[in-house]
């Protein structure tokens, strides 16, 4: 089990190449990959886009790089002839409309002027797929180490509560046959109080215990509850839990709301609000895993 919560970071330095990818995660319903990178790693995306896919499979993904380039290389620069003939020309024009007042444009002002030289590195970046797939699956290793690490954190932290839902439910159990004894007792105190020396209809009394008995009854939903818990713990070892663990923890809390509507003894509805407490808790570490 993993959370979707980590960080992960490697480092690649060998032969000039300071190559530095670091990926965050948070919990997302999907996958959903987002990459920073300096422009001569646009036609590498793809490939850091499938690494993280092939290692990762919901949550929001960060993923960062920096690099520097310090091999010692014979730089190609390109002069962009046409633009220097279009600033000379202008330059012309503008000496002119002043009157021939200015001085001739000079070599080294057109060396200033912006997008004139250009370093020519293009088709250059074949250099760059090797480190990049190197680098981008051992900080997916490193981030996934972590995840790891809190989901078994969290899975303990499940595990714990689910044990005490199991509690609760036993103790439901051990109280839920006393509720339709509880209701006659106090029924028949009721009428006696009422009807004084009048003898009470067992047979009426023992039917509206009945009707009432069948009303409260919860043993389906303890039985779920049960079946639930045994489920849960199942999913619990699988890989890619969060999902079923997400639907499931909503059928907890579904038989957890039935209990507390159906049962009037406040024994037992003071047990459902612990069930709906521990499980709100539960919900919450699961949106956590992957």
């Amino acid at each position: 089990m993993k959370s979707m919560t980590g960080y992960g970071r490697a480092e690649y330095k060998e032969n000039g190449i300071d190559l530095i990818i670091e990926i965050k995660t948070v919990n997302n319903r999907y996958l959903d990959v987002n990459c920073k990178y300096p422009r001569s790693f646009s036609a590498l995306e793809d490939m850091i886009r499938n690494a993280v896919k092939s290692k990762l499979t919901r949550g929001r993904i960060d993923v960062f790089v920096n690099f520097s380039d310090n091999r010692e290389t014979e730089k190609n620069l390109v002069v962009d002839t046409a633009l220097a003939k279009s600033y000379f020309e202008a330059s012309e024009k503008i000496n002119e409309a002043t009157g021939n007042s200015l001085k001739q444009i000079t070599l080294s002002d057109l060396l200033r002027l912006p997008d004139l030289i250009k370093m020519n590195d293009e088709n250059d970046d074949s250099f760059l797929k090797e480190p990049v797939e190197i680098t981008i699956n051992n900080a997916l290793d490193s981030l996934n180490d972590m995840r790891l690490r809190e989901g078994e954190k969290l899975k303990a932290d499940m595990l714990k509560r689910i044990d005490g839902i199991k509690e609760t439910v036993s103790k439901i159990e051990e109280r839920a046959p006393l509720i339709a004894i509880a209701y006659r007792e106090k029924l028949m105190a009721r009428i006696e109080d009422f009807l004084k020396d009048v003898k009470v209809d067992e047979a009426r009394l023992l039917n509206e215990v009945a009707i009432y008995s069948d009303k409260s009854n919860i043993d389906e939903e303890l039985t779920r509850l049960k079946s639930h818990i045994s489920q849960f713990k199942k999913i619990c070892i699988e890989d890619n839990a969060g999902k079923k663990l997400d639907f499931l923890i909503q059928e907890f809390n579904r038989e957890a709301n039935t209990i507390c509507s159906k049962s009037n003894d406040i024994d037992v509805t003071n047990y459902g609000l612990n069930l709906k407490c521990e499980i709100e808790k539960i919900r919450e570490q699961v949106q956590n895993i992957e």
